[in-house]
């Protein structure tokens, strides 16, 4: 099948005419070839339920010249199936790949959020000279600042050439670090933002990009893979106080981010156009339904909950089977484009779009 428009929410099928299987993901733009870059988690062999015991399949990419079609190029991080002691090893949760280039040592650095078991968060962190890999571990196991860190996002400055990560400290605020030299670490600059905030209305799936100088971040509020409102900040420097803008999903009487959750914003070359990519974890009318209920759910949970402030070694993997009911292999996608309201990012649903339309 060959596409000539995105309809958001819709299967999406590649070249071969496969489900695309790249989730919590990134898409970014080679401008030497004119080629973008689609990469995620790879869910194809998960299968949910109480026997399931397999989170990922690595990491898959797919690349496409006219932002339709997209070719499946295959594993750019395998699992590690044979290795119980591995972060790779597909049992564990290996979520929301990103991956940067460092000018200064020609290096593609990824960095991995992992989850495992009763283990506490981590990330781990591997580089490569391509990037199509093969990547190799810088740190198996790494705390940024000891901390435990859940969903993030990297971003370069184009000016300065440093590298941030902005990420979520589990379930109470998101904190901004600067990376080192090499971008595979953090140099101990930081600052917090969303503090002392409980699930549902922690911040997660932090969103980086940058418009007319200024600086904007996407969230998603905490609650698992049921969708909630999303908000959008703005800012000048890296380590000030944010401010909030609000929920930009004009028009979502669903209160759900359009039943989405974003994880990465591509501008388009030689248009003003940015699009905000999202993963819809569970497709289907019945999810939104459901949705205030898991949220209020989550406000009873966590009522009590009492955050470990605390800096936190890294601890060594469980090296045993992990059980995940979760199926996330079925999500699709929702892209859709960025309008503007003054300094405010909005998106409005589109069953259909064309890039053309925005020429």
């Amino acid at each position: 099948m060959t596409y000539n428009s995105i309809r958001p929410g819709k299967t999406w099928l590649d070249t071969n005419g496969k489900p695309i299987q790249a989730h919590g993901f990134s898409v970014f733009y080679n401008e030497e070839e004119k080629l973008y870059y689609w990469y995620g988690e790879n869910k194809e062999k998960s299968k949910g339920g109480p026997f399931n015991k397999v989170w990922h399949w690595g990491v898959r990419c797919y690349v496409s010249r006219d932002f339709y079609n997209w070719e499946d190029k295959g594993l750019i991080i395998p699992p590690q199936p044979d290795d119980l002691h591995s972060p790779l090893h597909p049992t564990y949760c290996m979520d929301r790949p990103h991956i940067i280039y460092c000018e200064k040592t020609k290096k593609y650095v990824a960095w991995l959020k992992i989850m495992a078991g009763e283990v506490s968060q981590f990330m781990t962190i591997m580089q490569a000279d391509s990037f199509m890999g093969p990547y190799e571990f810088v740190h198996k196991i790494y705390k940024p600042l000891k901390m435990d860190a859940g969903d993030f996002a990297l971003h370069v400055d184009k000016e300065t050439k440093k590298a941030y990560i902005f990420f979520e400290r589990p379930h109470f605020e998101l904190i901004t670090a600067t990376l080192s030299d090499d971008y595979t670490e953090v140099n101990g600059e930081f600052s917090e933002h969303y503090e002392n905030l409980l699930p549902p209305y922690t911040r997660e799936a932090p969103t980086f990009f940058e418009h007319n100088g200024r600086k904007y971040l996407f969230t998603s509020g905490t609650s698992g893979y049921f969708p909630n409102p999303s908000q959008v900040a703005v800012f000048d420097e890296y380590h000030v106080e944010y401010t909030d803008l609000g929920n930009p999903h004009v028009g979502d009487d669903t209160n759900t981010s359009f039943n989405s959750q974003i994880t990465s914003v591509i501008r388009i070359p030689g248009k003003e156009l940015y699009v905000a990519c999202a993963d819809r974890w569970k497709p289907g009318k019945m999810v939104t339904k459901m949705a205030p209920q898991i949220i209020n759910g989550m406000k009873k949970h966590f009522a009590d909950y009492k955050p470990n402030r605390e800096p936190l070694e890294a601890q060594p993997l469980p090296g045993t089977l992990q059980k995940h009911s979760e199926n996330t292999k079925k999500s699709t996608y929702v892209w859709l484009p960025i309008e503007w309201e003054g300094d405010k990012p909005v998106i409005r649903w589109r069953d259909e779009w064309r890039m053309e339309e925005f020429d």
